[in-house]
């Protein structure tokens, strides 16, 4: 029974990040490359909320550490529907760091399923990255 409820759930998250790249689309299309990155958060909760979809917010990360919870300003850029983590960049080049942090939200959420994206490029296709954990 397990399984099936983690395959609903994955294939859930899958169907989820598909309607979240096609929104990445539209607002990289209507936008372009080379804006701040919260005009382009501002940008997608509102085309994720035209489908209807929740769409929180920098969001805290909680941290535990040998179950004490360390205060910290650590916030995802956006959680949609709860499940997807989708991180947000406007930088010439992405760095190995941007990686590990999407993979480090990942982790300390519990979500399963990431996306990083880099909106000053000259080509979003190659600039959306999934990550699974």
């Amino acid at each position: 029974m397990g399984f099936t409820v983690d395959r609903f759930k994955y294939e859930e998250e899958n169907d989820l990040s598909y309607t979240i790249i096609g929104a990445i689309y539209n607002v990289y299309n209507n936008l372009g490359p080379g804006l701040l990155e919260s005009v382009y958060e501002s940008a997608l909760t509102y085309e994720l909320t035209k489908k209807g979809l929740r769409v929180d917010r920098q969001v805290e990360v909680p941290i535990l550490y040998e179950n004490i919870k360390i205060e910290s300003n650590l916030r995802l850029d956006m959680l949609v529907e709860d499940l997807v983590i989708v991180e947000l960049k406007s930088v010439l080049e992405m760095k190995d760091v941007f990686y590990l942090q999407i993979d480090t939200y990942l982790k300390l959420t519990g979500k399963h399923l990431g996306l990083l994206v880099n909106f000053n490029t000259d080509d979003i296709v190659h600039s959306i990255h999934r990550r699974v954990r």
